[in-house]
Formats: structure tokens, sequence, C-alpha cells
């Protein structure tokens, strides 16, 4: 299977024991997984071997490969990133613990938090073109606001890079994604590279927090049913007050183990000081070394729904490239389920973002991001918030909304 998969669906089935997917009715959904975590493609979908097969190299990027519109979740990846801020009661207020652990696992839970929301099945979200990015803003119950605004910075490698900020609740979040795709055989797995730095303003002091991602696979995309899984490992630190938290995200095993696993050892210096376990799409705990008392760091039965919603301007409001506007006719098709007509959609931007990189690269003219700048390596923001809370709320609303005069209050 090292070379082009170019053997017809029967020979696969010979090749490999399985029947590729489209041709088994026998599948099952895979046992102890979440059944929102499985996809079963309809007949009118068909293989995706008949899709992929005449693209596929194990062990290729898949940055330049088409996928099927039927796999893709019906908004940009610069959207899917504000899940990371749908928890915001986790974290806010916890310059105001006195003790670094509890700071530290505050961050924790914002973290682990956001892994859960999702849509149903398998399925990736739009991949950004250049210059394309999402804004919105959040209303809290208590009054205070939230602001986000993410941009594609960059095409060839891709980079999405990010920026949150909530002045009266002193939090900061800022960070860059890099996602790389393999073909493994019977799966694609999404390396995550880039980080969160989250930033508690009212402890200056604690410096930056800094948590790397996991990866994502994709499992059974040839034969059996797509499953989504998180696997592999990520890092949580802070320098300043030495704590250091490694997380296993386990993918199941062929014979044993369970979907959607976490565990990891939480340090500080050299010492543990607690270890986190669970299922991220269930209940995560933390046990203290020290005590050996357990707590609750989220449980999705509970508090999963209580997601803080966002406002996002009309889409005949935006700007062309903002991301609910430059795909509005693929979101459309996907959500009617018309496939030819999101293939028609999604090729039309594609196509676009050709035209102008061909112009850019005949005339010599380089892309500028608009809200981000590359600084010794990492892309921040244009952006430098005022001391004084409601300074920087209206300060944040202007840099990112420059031409709204309306402050309209609804949410999507």
């Amino acid at each position: 299977m090292m070379g082009l998969f170019s053997s017809a669906a029967s020979n696969l089935k010979v090749a490999t024991g399985h029947r590729p997917r489209g041709i088994s009715v026998e599948d099952k959904i895979p046992e102890d997984t979440e059944p929102d975590d499985t996809s079963i493609l309809d007949e009118d979908e068909g293989s995706i071997i008949t899709s992929l097969i005449s693209q596929l190299r194990v062990g290729m990027d898949l940055s330049k490969v088409t996928f099927p519109t039927f796999v893709l979740e019906p908004r940009s990846m610069l959207e899917r990133i504000t899940d990371f801020m749908s928890h915001p009661d986790l974290i806010f207020g916890a310059e105001n613990c006195d003790d670094p652990e509890e700071r530290f696992i505050r961050v924790l839970q914002y973290y682990l938090a956001g892994w859960h929301i999702k849509p149903k099945g398998v399925k990736k979200p739009y991949n950004p073109i250049l210059g394309e990015f999402f804004r919105c803003r959040y209303d809290y119950p208590d009054g205070t606001k939230g602001f986000y605004i993410a941009e594609q910075v960059s095409h060839h490698p891709p980079v999405s890079a990010f920026y949150y900020i909530s002045p009266e609740n002193k939090v900061a979040i800022l960070g860059e994604l890099r996602p790389k795709s393999k073909f493994l055989g019977n799966s694609v797995s999404t390396t995550m590279e880039g980080e969160n730095r989250v930033f508690l303003l009212g402890r200056p002091e604690d410096g930056e927090y800094v948590i790397s991602m996991p990866n994502m696979y994709a499992r059974g995309i040839l034969w059996g049913k797509m499953v989504l899984e998180l696997g592999d490992s990520c890092t949580a630190r802070n320098d300043k007050n030495g704590y250091y938290a490694e997380l296993q995200f386990k993918t199941k095993g062929y014979f044993s183990g369970t979907y959607n696993a976490i565990a990891g050892r939480v340090r500080r210096w050299d010492r543990d000081t607690g270890e986190v376990s669970g299922k991220w799409s269930g209940v995560m705990e933390y046990k203290s070394t020290k005590t050996g008392e357990k707590r609750v760091l989220f449980d999705v039965s509970k508090e999963g729904q209580n997601i803080a919603p966002k406002w996002v301007a009309p889409e005949e409001e935006q700007e062309p490239n903002e991301s609910r506007r430059l795909w509005s006719k693929l979101t459309i098709a996907i959500i009617a389920k018309d496939m030819e007509a999101a293939t028609e959609a999604k090729t039309a931007v594609e196509e676009s973002q050709r035209e102008l990189r061909r112009r850019r690269e005949e005339s010599g003219e380089k892309h500028v991001a608009r809200f981000f700048t590359l600084r010794h390596g990492r892309w921040v923001p244009k952006f430098t918030p005022p001391e004084d809370p409601l300074e920087a709320d209206t300060a944040a609303q202007q840099w990112i909304w420059p031409s709204r005069t309306s402050t309209s209050t609804s949410t999507s």
C-alpha cells in the first residue's frame, strides 16, 4: 500500500481482507465510541475511494488534496477555533485565586472543555483561504464582553492566527494553528502544530500559560465506519510558576482500550501535584496528590450545553472575505445536502483564490495580513489593549470592526 491506490475496489478487498467503504452492509458502529463521533455514508455519497483513489499515496501531505464536500463541516476552521471560548466561566476570575496551582488548573479546565463541541460524524471544517478572517463578539450575562478575531495569515504552509480578549474579565488568549494532514492507509492524521497562549491579565506576574494541541485521526475512511479520535500527547505549562502538565489523548487499540480517554500528570518543578483522568467527551477529573481528593474538571452531560453565544454580523454586512459570507453558498448547499451545488460553490472560491494568487505572482505583490503581524517567529495581533478595561473594550471593538456604528446584540 506504499504506492498509488490504483487498484479497483474489488482488488482492495482481496489485498486487505476488508470491504472498501460503500460496499459492506454489515458494518456496525464501533463499540464504546460516541454515536456523534461516527459517520455512515449513504448511497448517494458513494465511496470515498472513488473520490480520492487517484490522489492518495500513503504518507503524503493532504494540503493539496481535494476532499469530497460531504465530509465538510459547514463552517471555516477560523470559526471552529471559537469552540475553546465556549465556556468562559471556567477561566473568568482565575486571577483571584491566590494558589498558583488552582490558577493552572482553571486554565486546564478552559482548554479541556472545548473538545466536546463538534458536528455529528467525522467532518472537517473548510480550509481558510489566504486573507480570510472571522470575527465575533460575546455579550455575557453580567454585562461584560469578549472579542475574537482570526485570520488566515499564510496559505503555504497554512497558518491560522487568532486572538481573544475579555478586558473586564481580565483574560486574553492568542495563538496560531498550523495543521498538517497525512494519509495513513485507512485513516487520516492531522498534526495540530501551534500553541494557545493564555494570559490572566490580573496576574501579570504569571506570564503566559502555553498549551499545545493533540493530533486528530479520522479512522476507517476506506472500510468500516469512520470514527474521529484525538490522539497522542499535548502539554500545558506556566514557566513562571513552574507548572507543567503532559496529557495523553488515548486512541482505542485494535483489541482493547476505550474511545476518547484522557490521562496525564501535573507537576510543579520536580514533583507531582496531581493527575487528570476521564473522557474528553464525558467527565474529566483532577486528583490532588497532596490531599487525594478528586474534583470534576468538566462534565459534558451537565455543562456541555452551557455554550456562550456569539454575535456575528449579518452576512450582508460582512466583507467579501469574512468566513460566513465567503463560504455562504457552500454552507447553504451542505445544509441542503446538495452535493453538486456544494462542489460548485467550493470550486468557485478556490478558483478565485488561485486567480488572485496568480495575479500577485505576476505583479510581485506580497500579501500583508490585516490583523496580525509576524514578530520573532510568532503571529501576534496588531493591537495593544489599554490598561483600563472599559477603554480596552472600546478599543478592541473599534480595531476589529472599524466601520461599524451599530452594536446589535443578535447572536448566532
